[in-house]
């Protein structure tokens, strides 16, 4: 094998978007690693502007068919800033309860569909039915339990349409929701299981020294709003979100990059939040971490699919609490009403922080929108992982490179149809 390789490829196929990923060694040394993004630009927040300030929780939403509700809550989170309003009581576990079904479904699809195929040796979810048929009928009812919670609550699963600035506009019965229990109870310990199903794969020893930044409250763990943290001391507000972060562009990338001002890139997701806000976790989630072998951090990024498996079981039980103590409040939003104004939002999407942004006038007009969303906040992480997994497997042959480098990709979910197989693979060998 020779010393100077150039692994390509030159389209991801089945990827919101388009990308590549190219990663160049010379003299038997990795020289350059880099997740190359030219989709073409979406013009979210382009075509905000001008909009009515109510329309964003629905139009946002379209960004993403498996994380609508990141951006729908992100938004509504944002305009209630800018107008000094807040939702809580029983409107707020409703809005904590639809988030937890968007992680089920999101966690699950991941994990079982699109993850577990590269630890298990298969090309697809559909070869590993073949073998692990139940296993997989598993991981499907998992993602239809966390469905019935965004139909209930949102209306539908996908975009749903019973979101709104201040709240919902109907709220369900008591009795809706305590239908949802019996098949809470058993994702909960389906979850469980899952997690120790999981933590006897065989994982590639790879650690790395992230900056994770997560959403952190002393009370439970973040989902729905905090302050940002990491584990090398930024503790800000989320309006004070700016002055820490940045995005960049690059030449490689129609994707902005973001990066902590003067320090560099950053984790953000599921491994950021365990390892950040462990002691949150509800008590079932703990004991599961705890007796698969997590501990109480994890810096291999390949374990991501367990960390995955033990949120899940966190959501699930999240859920079970919220219908315990549910009674219908006597209206399903607070009042709203616009002025001119600037707000932020930020909520953890399943992918890690989704930040947003807006400035409206007093007739509710938007004259201003940013939206950063996870996945171009871990593209430098992405591809530094990149850079030292394979410098650390050079010894592999190309094959068996490109195959460890998707897995590496794919350890981020960066979003859900990025986390399929990639397309083509040339090497040029120099």
């Amino acid at each position: 094998m020779t010393s100077n390789r150039t692994i390509k490829v030159d389209y991801l196929a089945r990827v919101e978007g388009e990308g590549a990923l190219h990663i160049k060694i010379r003299n038997g040394k990795v020289q350059d690693a880099k997740l190359k993004i030219f989709e073409p630009p979406r013009f979210f927040e382009a075509f905000l502007r001008g909009r009515q300030w109510t329309e964003v929780p629905d139009i946002t939403a379209r960004i993403c068919g498996i994380c609508p509700i990141a951006y729908q809550m992100g938004a509504s989170h944002a305009m209630e800033n800018a107008i000094g309003v807040s939702v809580d009581g029983v409107l707020r576990d409703l809005r904590h309860l639809i988030y937890c079904g968007e992680w089920i479904e999101s966690h699950a699809l991941h994990v079982f569909m699109l993850h577990a195929p590269d630890f298990l040796g298969y090309q697809d979810a559909v070869q590993m039915a073949g073998d692990h048929p139940d296993v997989v009928k598993m991981g499907l009812r998992i993602k239809k339990a966390g469905n019935e919670i965004m139909k209930l609550l949102g209306g539908r699963e996908i975009h749903p349409i019973n979101l709104r600035i201040g709240g919902f506009y109907s709220v369900p019965t008591k009795q809706e929701l305590k239908e949802l229990r019996p098949e809470l109870e058993w994702g909960r310990d389906a979850s469980i299981e899952t997690a120790k199903f999981l933590s006897g794969l065989e994982f590639p020893h790879f650690e790395r020294d992230y900056e994770y930044v997560a959403l952190h409250r002393p009370d439970e763990y973040a989902i729905l709003d905090g302050r940002l943290i990491s584990n090398r001391g930024i503790d800000i507000a989320i309006p004070e979100f700016e002055g820490t972060f940045e995005e960049l562009h690059v030449p490689h990338s129609t994707s902005l990059h973001a990066r902590i001002k003067a320090r560099g890139s950053y984790l953000v997701g599921p491994m950021a939040r365990y390892n950040l806000n462990f002691a949150q976790l509800a008590d079932p989630a703990k004991e599961a971490a705890l007796s698969v072998g997590l501990g109480e951090t994890c810096n291999n990024p390949f374990k991501s699919i367990l960390v995955r498996a033990i949120e899940m079981v966190h959501a699930f039980q999240t859920a079970l609490d919220i219908v315990d103590r549910y009674s219908e409040p006597a209206e399903a939003a607070v009042p709203v009403k616009p002025r001119a104004g600037v707000g932020a939002g930020c909520t953890e999407a399943p992918r890690g922080i989704c930040w947003h942004k807006y400035e409206i006038d007093n007739s509710g007009t938007i004259k201003s929108a940013r939206i950063v969303p996870p996945t171009s906040q871990n593209q430098g992480c992405m591809e530094e992982d990149m850079l030292h997994f394979a410098g650390q497997n050079l010894h592999l042959d190309d094959d068996e490179l490109q195959w460890k480098c998707e897995q590496g990709i794919r350890n981020y979910d960066p979003c859900i149809s990025c986390s399929c197989h990639f397309l083509n693979l040339t090497v040029d060998r120099g």
